[in-house]
C-alpha cells in the first residue's frame, strides 16, 4: 500500500484526497522536531521561536546550517507535559547525517508567575547565536521518519536574579538559559486493520492535531480489505475510512465510518481490528 502525507487542512471530502496529496522523492527522508516540557511552579511559559536550523556538516562548518520549514510563533510549553508535544517542523528531508540543532529566540519570551503578573525572559544567547544543541549519532536513512523530540526543563531553564525584590523591574526577575534534552528516534509505529466489506476499498485517513494544524497520514485498504499506516509520531489519532466504491444494489449503502482516541506508542503497531463501513 502506497502511504501519503497530506497538506494539512487542505482535504475536506473524499473528492479532494488525490488532488492533495504530497509527492515526494521516493528516496527522501523525513525529519519531524517536536518540543515537551518537564512541568515547573509558573502558569505559563511563552518561548518567542523564531527560527530552527540543523547542522549537517562538521561543527565548525558555517555553512553547514540549513533553515526548517517552521513558522515563527509563541508556544506555552506548559501546554505540552505529561507526554503530550508540539510539532513544529514536518518536511522532506535528504537521508544523512544531523549533526546540531539550533533555535534561534526572539525577544518576546515571557512567563505569568503564579502571581498571575508576566515577567519578560530575558535570553542573552537565544537570540543572536541561537540555543545549540549537539546531536549523536542522527541519520536519516532513505523512506523513514525521524524525530528529534526537544525535552524543555522550565524548572532548570528559568532562573530568577539574586537581588529581585518586589517592586523592582518586572523585566528583571528572570533570565532564560535554556535546559532542553535532545532524544533523537526513528518513528516506527503505526495502526493496522481491515475494514469490511473489503469491496468498499476506502481510503483510510490516520489524523492528529498538532501545533501546526492537523497532520494527516492516508493510505487505501487492499482487496482483502488489510490495511498498515506506517512511520507515525506517537500520540493520539482521529482515524476514518471513506468508501471509494459504492455499494451493489440491494445491500446496504457503505458509509463514512471513525473511530477516536486512537493511541499510538512509538515502536508498537496499534491494531484496530475490524471496523464495518456498512
Amino acid at each position: 500500500m502506497k502511504i501519503t502525507r497530506l497538506f494539512p487542512l487542505a482535504c475536506a471530502a473524499l473528492l479532494g484526497l488525490a488532488s492533495c496529496s504530497k509527492d515526494s522523492d521516493g528516496n527522501s527522508s523525513k525529519l519531524e522536531v517536536r518540543l515537551m516540557d518537564a512541568p515547573g511552579d509558573f502558569r505559563s511559559v511563552v518561548l518567542d521561536v523564531r527560527q530552527i536550523e540543523v547542522h549537517l556538516k562538521e561543527e565548525k562548518d558555517p555553512d553547514g546550517w540549513k533553515n526548517l520549514g517552521f513558522t515563527p510563533q509563541a508556544i506555552n510549553v506548559l501546554e505540552y507535559v505529561n507526554g503530550r508535544s508540539a510539532l513544529l517542523v514536518s518536511e522532506d528531508f535528504a537521508p544523512g547525517d544531523l549533526k546540531e540543532i539550533r533555535l534561534i529566540l526572539g525577544p518576546d519570551s515571557y512567563v505569568i508567575g503564579t502571581d498571575g503578573q508576566r515577567y519578560d525572559l530575558k535570553t542573552p544567547s537565544g537570540q543572536t547565536s541561537g540555543v545549540k544543541l549537539k546531536l549523536d549519532k542522527a541519520t536519516l536513512r532513505e523512506r523513514q521518519t525521524y524525530q528529534l523530540l526537544l525535552d524543555f526543563d522550565v524548572a532548570k531553564s528559568i532562573v530568577e536574579r539574586g537581588n529581585w525584590r518586589p517592586g523592582n523591574d518586572k523585566k528583571e526577575r528572570y533570565l532564560l538559559k535554556p535546559v532542553i534534552r535532545v532524544v533523537a528516534q526513528d518513528l516506527r509505529a503505526g495502526i493496522r486493520g481491515t475494514v469490511t466489506p473489503a469491496a468498499a476499498r476506502p481510503q483510510v485517513l490516520a489524523i492528529r492535531s498538532t501545533i501546526l494544524g492537523p497532520d494527516t497520514v492516508s493510505t487505501s485498504a487492499d482487496a482483502s480489505g488489510a490495511y498498515l499506516l506506517t512511520d507515525l509520531a506517537a500520540g493520539t489519532y482521529r482515524v476514518e475510512f471513506f468508501p471509494s466504491t459504492t455499494a451493489p444494489v440491494g445491500q446496504p449503502a457503505y458509509r463514512t465510518a471513525v473511530r477516536t482516541g486512537v493511541v499510538v506508542t512509538n515502536d508498537q503497531i496499534t491494531d484496530l481490528g475490524a471496523v464495518s463501513v456498512q
